[in-house]
């Protein structure tokens, strides 16, 4: 195995316990919520804790992230989150919660911020959307099967207990990636200083494909919030059940969709430079009705299965998007680059949604909230047709960003 395949297998073992540890949460909600004794709005305030200082700490990591090793970033992120998702655990109140889940915010923007460049790099242009579709298959893998220890673990042993046995196998993998290496292209180029995100809002397409995906982030952030309990509520399911139901459809539909998305943009970018795009588009686009048919659905299955189908095209748009950032960004400004889609994404998306979709909950019903939340991604769509639209007019004729 040569050392970008062993990188990009690390890497993906990292992503997995980052979406784990994240998702685990949502999982227990209806623990909490009994043991705590707190309302939705409170349970969408701790998932927004976490969103809120994730979005904040991003654009400082990403700058640091541009000066130093990278490698020293990731390891040090993991190690950091994990200790704070095992304070998560030893949580006596609500303020404790919220802030252990801060914490864990902390470490993963550090992560989250270096790392989409730092694997891309170790790959040539023509198959990253494929590359980086497989690096995006730890959002759907990851969270499965946080929703899946969650719902087991937390259902046999306790809430806590969840979140203390999730957090021990990032805290070794953290250890190993402080002994990567930094790749080739960054150590030959020049450290750029913190104006340099001004050129990051001046790229019309940059920003849309930012704004695109945070559309995405609220609705499947909402989404993936507050299905487990939709069924917990509605179709009496236990925890353990909604958990498992929903985090089996989730991967399933996680790795499908993320591959379908990477090869099918790599293999259209022959005939046509705005194949991310146009893969984004009806990614979005697709998505709607199938999340809405899933609310309206007369059986448990029915609805798990336009479930599945939805969240299929969703994360159809992860891998490319991801691969085209890259590409119209210049090396030396990836981390900072990807720190301010990681602010953008969450500001707009679900560092906010699974609070407001809880609020609405407690006014309007969990169905009503569920559903707008799913009629957003429309949006979605309408942005990566622009974003395909600048990348023609700014990008395409320059070449690629590239060395």
């Amino acid at each position: 195995m040569n050392y970008s395949k062993k990188v990009l297998f690390l890497i993906f073992c990292i992503s997995l316990f980052n979406y784990i540890d994240r998702q685990v949460l949502y999982a227990v909600f209806p623990l909490i919520k009994t043991d705590l004794n707190l309302s939705d709005t409170q349970l969408g305030l701790l998932a927004s804790a976490f969103m809120v200082i994730y979005t904040v700490i991003s654009p400082i990591m990403g700058f640091i992230g541009d000066k130093v090793k990278r490698p020293f970033i990731i390891g040090g992120s993991v190690i950091f989150w994990s200790f704070a998702t095992i304070t998560s655990g030893l949580s006596r109140t609500f303020g404790q919660l919220g802030f252990s889940r801060g914490l864990v915010g902390v470490g993963e923007a550090g992560y989250g911020s270096v790392c989409p460049s730092y694997l891309a790099e170790w790959f040539r242009p023509e198959l990253r959307a494929r590359i980086m579709s497989l690096y995006a298959l730890a959002i759907p893998v990851g969270s499965a099967i946080g929703y899946l220890l969650g719902g087991y673990f937390g259902h046999k042993y306790g809430w806590r207990e969840a979140f203390y046995i999730v957090a021990v196998p990032g805290i070794l993998l953290g250890f190993i990636a402080l002994s990567l290496k930094e790749t080739p292209q960054r150590e030959n180029r020049t450290p750029a200083s913190f104006s340099e995100y001004k050129k990051l809002f001046k790229n019309r397409t940059y920003l849309l494909i930012a704004f695109s995906k945070a559309i995405g982030t609220f609705s499947v952030g909402g989404l993936a919030a507050w299905m487990p309990t939709y069924y917990v509520r509605n179709w009496d399911l236990t925890v353990a059940e909604a958990g498992f139901k929903f985090g089996l459809i989730t991967v399933a539909a996680g790795i499908l969709g993320n591959v379908a998305g990477g090869f099918l943009a790599d293999w259209f970018r022959k005939y046509n430079k705005r194949s991310y795009f146009i893969v984004g588009y009806m990614s979005f686009f697709l998505s709607v009705p199938f999340a809405v048919l899933s609310l309206d659905a007369s059986t448990l299955n029915a609805s798990l299965a336009y479930v599945f189908v939805c969240e299929f095209f969703i994360f159809m748009h992860s891998g490319p998007y991801h691969a085209a950032i890259v590409e119209v960004t210049p090396v030396n400004i990836r981390s900072m680059a990807f720190a301010l889609d990681i602010f953008i994404i969450h500001a707009f998306g679900d560092a906010v949604s699974p609070l407001i979709v809880g609020y609405v909950s407690d006014k309007h019903g969990l169905v009503i909230a569920i559903f707008f939340a799913a009629i957003y991604l429309l949006g979605g769509g309408i942005t990566s047709i622009l974003a395909g639209h600048f990348y023609k007019k700014d990008h395409a004729k320059e070449g690629k960003l590239e060395d």
